[in-house]
């Protein structure tokens, strides 16, 4: 009986079990239509390739500005590349389907044509049975977001029905990772500077908040920095508003060269910026500071022909899980407000009087 039902069509194989194509495929559908890349990588490695009657699945995720694409899931125990870059050479038969954004379908990739398809050009292929394949570039708005691979089909050919039900799919997945990435640059940009793309100030409280937590619970301490650009409404004055900002934007950049991967740097107001250091003792910490104070006044930053010496005055202090994070921001910014008046650019400590 699985011999017969092997033999059978995709829609053949759905009847088979008591269901119409259109009920297998409404609830599908529906389940594609989500913010859950999870989930939409078990429709395309699980419940597709069963509809279509393929063995073997995989699907990539684009990064498109990095223009590589990154496995997300699979459905067989071959290896596999987890990242294939979309400037190699010879392309492989994703890169070409992403270059082209059309789907490469047939039941002899050896014998493809359009373009010609070596077997130079796919490391994997003693790994599969038959030589049929799809290969289905995922489009959102004319963009590619993704790549969903199959192959081995059982009936050893792709009919005018699969063809019909993979390039709905496509639309489908495609739409539906298109909006992912969407919500994710959303999300990122409700959680950034706009100027300096560093974490904005309901961002940093946020940060702040989570790692007290984590040392209320887990014990250790936190350290912040506290950095304010020296002469702002001087360079603002002389030069204009908008060399203010590229003196602001370039400063966030050296500020982010000092700190570790861990560390959060955020701009917390107009001229101010602010950095929290986990698992970070005072002394440590201070380190990182004097770092930034010589980092950012280590060069002239050119506007119009003309160079302007920017520097910052720092404030920094270390933190236990008994402070607010109300108590953290006023203790570092009076250890800024101190570095202000020593002369600016330089850092002084916040210091508690019972230590």
């Amino acid at each position: 009986m699985e011999q017969e039902i092997e033999k059978l069509t995709s829609f053949e194989r759905v009847n088979c079990v008591g269901l119409s194509m259109l009920e297998r495929l409404t609830p599908m559908a529906q389940e594609i239509n989500c913010l859950d890349i999870e989930r939409i990588a078990k429709i395309c490695t699980e419940d597709i390739p069963e509809v279509l009657g393929v063995k073997l699945a995989s699907l990539y995720i684009l990064d498109s500005s990095n223009k590589i694409l990154h496995l997300q899931k699979k459905n067989h125990p071959y290896p596999i590349n987890k990242i294939v870059s979309l400037n190699q050479q010879p392309p492989s038969p994703m890169i070409i389907a992403v270059n082209s954004k059309e789907l490469i379908l047939t039941h002899d990739i050896g014998t493809f044509k359009q373009p010609v398809i070596k077997k130079s050009n796919r490391n994997f292929s003693q790994n599969y049975k038959t030589s049929n394949c799809a290969i289905a570039p995922l489009l959102c708005q004319n963009n590619v977001v993704g790549v969903l691979n199959l192959a081995d089909k059982i009936d050893n050919d792709f009919n005018t029905e699969d063809i019909a039900l993979l390039e709905l799919f496509s639309n489908l997945i495609g739409a539906s990772i298109g909006n992912i990435k969407m919500f994710e640059k959303i999300q990122f940009q409700a959680n950034r500077d706009g100027l300096t793309a560093l974490a904005n100030h309901k961002r940093f409280y946020e940060i702040l908040e989570r790692e007290l937590w984590r040392n209320r619970r887990y014990g250790g301490c936190l350290s912040v920095i506290m950095a304010d650009v020296d002469n702002l409404k001087q360079i603002n004055d002389t030069y204009g508003h908008r060399a203010g900002d590229k003196v602001i934007k370039e400063i966030s950049r050296r500020i982010t060269t000092c700190i570790r991967q861990i560390d959060i740097a955020a701009r917390y107001g107009g001229d101010e910026f602010a950095v929290v250091l986990p698992n970070t003792e005072l002394q440590d910490a201070l380190v990182v500071a004097e770092r930034m104070v010589k980092t950012v006044a280590s060069k002239c930053i050119t506007w119009k022909r003309e160079e302007i010496v920017p520097s910052i005055s720092v404030g920094v202090g270390q933190y236990g899980p008994e402070n607010s994070p109300d108590d953290i921001t006023n203790r570092s910014d009076k250890a800024l407000y101190t570095a202000k008046k020593a002369g600016k650019n330089t850092v002084k400590v916040y210091k508690p009087l019972n230590k």
